[in-house]
């Protein structure tokens, strides 16, 4: 009678082996789970989890976890003893079960925070990651920038890391001694169903607005796969803060009657049980707030700026207030300052070149992401907006003229560069944006992107803005096949020495 997966976990559990989704890493004993093709990357590509399987069977695997149907594979074609064969409908969530035996994250002792939405994501975390470390406690973070938890930090590959991945940190965080894990959920990462077998305590939704359609079926299948997290993912309950502002927002809260609303204009999604945040004044310098939440109201200053930040606080006031934290609490906000590449503000010398002048790095690589920086720009008072900005290469070349059409109506000035543009000409990238610039005041077109930083501040005058968007915290440019180190932050600082 062929093992069952519960068996198998319970194996795991008193005596730990290797599991595997690579066949060329497999060792003798190892455990093998044939994944297959994630439902978008795999359209139209051919199934080969025969040939991995057969591939782990000679490398010496000692358990085969797959769908039925490949059962087979396992136990002719090569020679040597056949594998033990378990037989799965979801060889994704069977993976996320096997990764929580393996690591013992099965009950955690500490809440996991998921984030998820197009923008918002690196800031939420940073801001739920100060608020648990200014009340005394331990955070970690699995994030866009970096994974990091007391005594660890190394820079993210990805957004989400991969299901092993995810359940090997959790486990480093918790012997770490981590009071809460939070963890920025990709929409590749829910379709591929990497967090399987994480229980989340809490639920974050900031947006959703056009980008990932290089690899998603449209809006809507985007909107589906952030979806899950909400509707299908344990726990059930778990506590969730939704943007009413944003239309998908509202349609998840439709679904959600017991999720909590957040938002700066909280009028048609159960505004009394939710969180309304209102910009007093905006300014150079920072931001007022008021909060209103279960008939109180309260007074919040940051020197974050923008409507955009204003919601990303309230997001994760809204879902502290659910997790135990107190109105008095989010007075560590006060200092906050901001995070790396999100309106990251580069200090200007007080004579010369960029006198007077406020420069931003910010990731904005959306068209969303790019209106909402401008404006934050434009509401805080500065007299000129100077947009240097670029598209990627080997991405969704659909949203390239919209990003273009983002700048010739946010800014004053447009400098047209390279971003990344990997394997793509960076002069057909810049083509592919020009006519969403049509209607602008003033472009400017420069392939090189340090000359272009360059000139973006040769143009700035007192009392301008120069937004540099797009690559925010990264520390390279990724040209052909190749990362090559590259800082907007550092090249910035250079320049205005």
């Amino acid at each position: 009678m062929n093992m069952t997966l519960n068996e198998l976990c319970d194996r795991i559990r008193k005596s730990p082996r290797s599991i595997r989704t690579d066949s060329r890493k497999v060792e003798v004993g190892d455990i093998f789970v044939a994944l297959p093709p994630a439902a978008r990357e795999g359209s139209g590509a051919p199934d080969l989890r025969s040939d991995y399987i057969r591939s782990a069977k000679a490398q010496g695997a000692g358990v085969i976890v797959a769908d039925p149907r490949f059962a087979a594979g396992s136990d002719n074609g090569t020679e040597g003893a056949s594998p033990e064969f378990i037989p799965v409908a979801d060889a994704r969530s069977a993976l996320g079960q096997l990764a929580a035996a393996r690591w013992g994250t099965e009950h955690l002792n500490f809440p996991v925070i998921a984030v998820t939405g197009t923008n918002g994501k690196t800031t939420c975390a940073y801001l739920l990651e100060h608020a648990w470390r200014s009340s005394g406690r331990k955070a970690g973070v699995l994030g866009t920038v970096s994974y990091r938890w007391p005594g660890h930090e190394e820079e993210a590959p990805l957004t989400t890391p991969g299901c092993l991945d995810i359940h090997e940190r959790l486990a480093a965080m918790r012997d770490a001694g981590v009071d809460v894990a939070v963890m920025e959920v990709s929409s590749h990462a829910l379709d591929q169903n990497r967090i399987a077998g994480v229980e989340f305590s809490g639920a974050l939704f900031t947006n959703l607005t056009q980008d990932h359609l290089d690899y998603h079926d449209g809006m809507e299948d985007y909107f589906s796969a952030k979806r899950k997290l909400f509707t299908t993912v344990p726990r059930a309950d778990k506590v969730m803060a939704i943007n009413a502002d944003d239309p998908y927002g509202l349609r998840l809260l439709e679904q959600l009657p017991h999720a909590v609303p957040f938002g700066l204009n909280l009028t048609s999604a159960r505004p009394a049980a939710g969180l309304a945040c209102t910009v007093l004044s905006d300014t150079p310098r920072g931001m007022e707030l008021r909060l209103t939440w279960q008939g109180k109201s309260w007074f919040l200053s940051t020197p974050l700026v923008g409507r955009h930040n204003a919601a990303n606080l309230s997001a994760v006031i809204a879902l502290g207030l659910q997790m135990g934290f107190q109105p008095g609490d989010f007075s560590c906000f006060h200092e906050f300052c901001g995070v790396s590449g999100r309106l990251e503000r580069i200090p200007t010398p007080k004579s010369g070149k960029g006198a007077n002048v406020g420069i931003f790095v910010d990731y904005a690589h959306t068209p969303d992401a790019l209106t909402r920086a401008q404006e934050a720009l434009r509401d805080a008072g500065f007299s000129r907006i100077i947009t240097v900005f670029g598209c990627g290469g080997d991405r969704d070349r659909t949203k390239r003229p919209l990003m273009g059409k983002s700048v010739a109506r946010g800014s004053d000035v447009a400098v047209l560069t390279s971003d990344n543009p990997r394997t793509e000409d960076p002069e057909s990238i810049m083509d592919d944006v020009m006519p969403g610039l049509a209607g602008a005041g003033e472009i400017h077109r420069e392939a090189d992107r340090r000359k272009a930083l360059t000139l973006a501040l040769d143009l700035a005058r007192s009392g301008d803005a120069v937004l540099v968007a797009g690559k925010g915290h990264e520390p390279y440019q990724i040209i052909g096949n190749v990362k090559y180190p590259f800082s907007d932050q550092q090249i910035l600082k250079e320049l205005l020495r």
